[in-house]
């Protein structure tokens, strides 16, 4: 007998209405739980992987390295980070993510301080790609909770709620970035927010609930009254058979890992760029490039939250409109970042901050699409796969390959790649367009009326 029916026995004697408020009060003081450790945790992840992007100017500068060679260190990151997303994806859904992610992070922020003790381009390539295998120990146990604690009804405007933590952290090393460099040199950037991350890592272990079965509580299906999708298997692991009939085998994820590495080009393009972009380009300081990067980050927020919003009030869970829509706003707004003149500084950073609405947007749907169409019980993996082409991809475009494309011909073709990706992306999403998860389609033809 379900949670559910024990309820309504209970019902019977007059003693139902306390046993469920009690029974929900205790769900919703853990799915908040849940909701705001992984958003401070997966921020506190970017304290110890965008100060690279803050550093670079100062490492460029003191080692006397080329675009191409920072490039290579970029690279080495994103090619370990794509490959660790796909297998740490697949662990992921068969460990407890509460220690799962809170290792990675504390390990990420140990190498983060041996980065601002070191020197040498070798060092500096061999300890970054080090980096990026721990830093993929974050996503996938993220979508493994989101997915556990949120329901299919709700997933759009839950998980653009928890990515804000990409815009969070994002702000955060930015901000704080440009004034430790400013002040202590480059090399504090590395070790300073390495310290906050490790004593996150310590919340994210007390704050941290794999599954609602470790406390008790029933799945979320049966929370939110959808009795007729709940599924025990859910709480047992996945097998290797099941990544391929789930994942590797259905289409739709395909579809959004093209999309994904499409997106990423100018997604990791900004991360890792955009400083020394505003300074050499539009002839800012560092510091200004940091505040204009803040703005970027905080439309980013936004543009998620509206993203997913809108896919499940408008589209009824459907994430291709939104996101083809996102994706060709995006390159809209690149095209116009390009052509206002330097010393605009007012239009550059209103510009960039739609561009960054329309990233985001479409970077939290590709997410939220990948779990629907790979379902809850395959959401590392499918996360994992889809994630590894973004940063294959991206560590082409965007790495060495970027830094290549700049010294030889300029910051306009390197843009243009951006846009004319950003575009092909928008073509991926637009294959989705009349796609949900099937819990959501199974839901709907269920409470249709019967003619």
């Amino acid at each position: 007998m379900t949670t559910v029916a024990k309820a309504i026995t209970r019902n019977v004697n007059g003693t139902f209405e306390k046993i469920f408020f009690a029974e929900k009060g205790s769900y919703s003081y853990w799915r908040m739980r849940i909701l705001y450790a992984t958003i401070i945790g997966y921020a506190a992840f970017y304290l110890v992987r965008q100060n690279f992007a803050m550093t670079i100017p100062g490492i460029s500068e003191e080692f006397n390295f080329s675009k191409v060679q920072i490039g290579w260190v970029t690279s080495s990151f994103l090619i370990v980070y794509g490959v660790g997303k796909l297998i740490n994806g697949y662990f992921s859904d068969r460990s407890d993510a509460r220690y799962f992610m809170s290792i990675g992070l504390f390990i990420s922020a140990i190498i983060s301080i041996f980065m601002g003790l070191g020197s040498g381009l070798f060092f500096f390539a061999c300890l970054w790609g080090l980096n990026g295998w721990f830093q993929s120990m974050g996503w996938p146990p993220c979508a493994r909770l989101i997915t556990h604690w949120f329901s299919p009804t709700e997933l759009g405007s839950k998980w653009a709620l928890w990515a804000s933590s990409h815009q969070i952290g994002a702000v955060a090393i930015f901000g704080l970035g440009g004034f430790l460099i400013e002040h202590y040199g480059w090399r504090s950037a590395f070790v300073i927010p390495a310290f906050v991350a490790i004593g996150l890592s310590f919340f994210l272990l007390n704050r941290l609930r794999d599954t609602p079965k470790q406390v008790g509580l029933p799945p979320v299906e049966e929370y939110k009254g959808d009795v007729s999708h709940v599924s025990h298997i859910y709480e047992e692991r996945i097998t290797m058979r099941e990544v391929i009939t789930t994942v590797l085998a259905n289409k739709l994820v395909w579809y959004m890992a093209f999309a994904n590495m499409c997106l990423y080009i100018p997604r990791m393009g900004i991360f890792f760029w955009a400083p020394t972009f505003l300074k050499e380009y539009k002839g800012v300081t560092l510091i200004i490039a940091g505040m204009q990067l803040v703005g970027f980050e905080i439309a980013c927020l936004v543009g998620g939250l509206a993203a997913g919003w809108a896919s499940d009030k408008f589209f009824k869970g459907r994430r291709g409109p939104v996101g083809t829509i996102c994706l060709i706003g995006l390159a809209i707004s690149l095209f116009i970042v390009l052509k206002i003149p330097p010393n605009s500084l007012f239009l550059d950073t209103i510009t960039l901050m739609i561009a960054g609405f329309f990233l985001n947007g479409s970077q939290v749907l590709n997410g939220v699409a990948t779990a629907d169409f790979a379902s809850k019980r395959a959401v590392g993996v499918g996360t994992g796969f889809t994630g590894s082409f973004a940063y294959i991809g991206s560590a082409l475009a965007s790495g060495a390959g970027f830094g290549a494309i700049v010294q030889n011909y300029g910051w306009e073709i390197g843009f243009m790649l951006f846009i004319s990706t950003a575009l092909i992306g928008a073509f991926f999403f637009a294959l989705t367009w009349n796609n949900r998860a099937k819990v959501l389609d199974e839901k709907e033809k269920t409470t249709k009326p019967s003619t």
